[in-house]
């Protein structure tokens, strides 16, 4: 049996991640469970999977939540209970699914102690790619992708000699407003944002998906994972959300990934792997498909997946600084402050005005990010 720390429990791939283990008692046990304010879902969550240990984002919130947890379960907060949390000795396996910036410092910590990483936080890679595939290499420590995109590559490249890669290529299903012109753009809600076509996500990446910037950092994300130069990583828009990713290689054959929208069989995969066991889920009916359609992704309509490529090419602390400024901006926008096309002057202007620190340590990382965070609090879109 599997024993599972989720950090993130509360969130979209968190609960699905406990969909996977309901589904599979008998493989995995949950040991440790971290989540932010939601303590209701949370509370319902320890009685169900009876963790040794939840965190939560502060100490009050602990103290309520503690007399309503089962017996065996002890409540801790704030950034030292995450850790605690991907740390925990009897975990194995750790999901880091945290939202935006706040996972890196527990998926370091999981690293150095040894633990298997489930990766579903794009940022930790995106802010720090090179220190935490470096530790991962140091601890000897396995980083399995849990994105539907990297999932597909890694799962395309079992038995492959990697020196054979021509390229990766992300799909991109265009989010909310795939349909929509720039123009069109200007107007728009955030509950419209919000109602992804395919899949079913928490806020941020809904945001980030009609945006494109998900695709820019996942495009950041796969260079790190498969080490890779930006010019052998290509997107393409593909509507159907059915082929996940591909992976061309050096004699053009072209290796892809296809299956429902369901996030829950990367996730099971990355719990697994390398084995693979069954799950409920719908399958994958290519009949009913019918067709497939793929079209080239514009820079000048989604200018976000320009500005990564930028940043990641750029490299040092400019990844960073398009993640922290990208984080606010949504923010933002999910607030009701600034309008949707806001989202992308707010990271051009954070970007325009930082100077790159190359080959930064964790210290430069968080000052890089606090000031990319505080530029674009300030930014007044004209």
């Amino acid at each position: 049996m599997r024993k599972i720390a989720i950090l993130g429990s509360t969130g979209s791939i968190g609960t699905q991640a406990l969909d996977v283990i309901r589904q599979h008692p008998e493989q995995f046990s949950v040991v440790a469970l971290a989540a932010g304010r939601n303590i209701d879902l949370l509370t319902e969550q320890a009685h169900e999977f009876q963790p040794q240990l939840v965190s939560v984002a502060t100490k009050e919130l602990a103290e309520k939540i503690q007399h309503q947890l089962p017996s065996n379960t002890k409540a801790v907060w704030g950034e030292e209970g995450a850790l605690a949390a991907a740390t925990h000795p009897d975990a194995v396996f750790v999901i880091s699914a945290m939202v935006g910036s706040a996972g890196l410092l527990p998926t370091l910590a999981a690293i150095e102690a040894r633990k298997e990483i489930g990766l579903a936080n794009k940022e930790t890679l995106v802010t720090a790619g090179h220190i935490v595939m470096r530790k991962a290499k140091e601890h000897d420590v396995s980083v399995i992708p849990i994105d539907s995109e990297h999932s597909a590559i890694f799962q395309c490249l079992q038995g492959e000699d990697r020196s054979a890669i021509r390229r990766l290529i992300l799909t991109a299903s265009g989010g909310s407003f795939r349909d929509l012109t720039r123009e069109q753009l200007a107007d728009v809600t955030v509950k419209e944002a919000l109602a992804h076509p395919n899949w079913s996500m928490g806020a941020k990446v809904t945001i980030d998906s009609a945006t494109m910037m998900n695709k820019g950092l996942e495009v950041i994300e796969a260079h790190w994972l498969f080490d890779l130069p930006y010019n052998k990583i290509d997107t393409i828009l593909h509507k159907e959300s059915i082929i996940h990713s591909m992976v061309e290689f050096t004699d053009r054959a072209v290796m892809a990934q296809l299956g429902t929208p369901d996030m829950r069989i990367p996730i099971q995969y990355a719990m697994t792997y390398p084995k693979r066991i069954p799950l409920e889920t719908e399958p994958l009916d290519l009949m009913k498909v019918s067709q497939l359609h793929f079209t080239a992704l514009d820079f000048d309509r989604y200018p976000c997946l320009a500005f990564a490529y930028e940043a990641g090419q750029k490299g040092g602390t400019m990844p960073t600084v398009l993640n922290g400024a990208n984080e606010v901006a949504v923010a933002r926008f999910l607030q009701g402050d600034i309008p949707f096309l806001a989202i992308e002057d707010t990271i051009a202007h954070a970007m325009a005005k930082h100077e790159v620190m190359e080959n930064p340590g964790l210290e430069d990382i968080f000052e890089a990010d606090r000031w990319a965070r505080q530029i674009a609090e300030k930014y007044q879109p004209a």
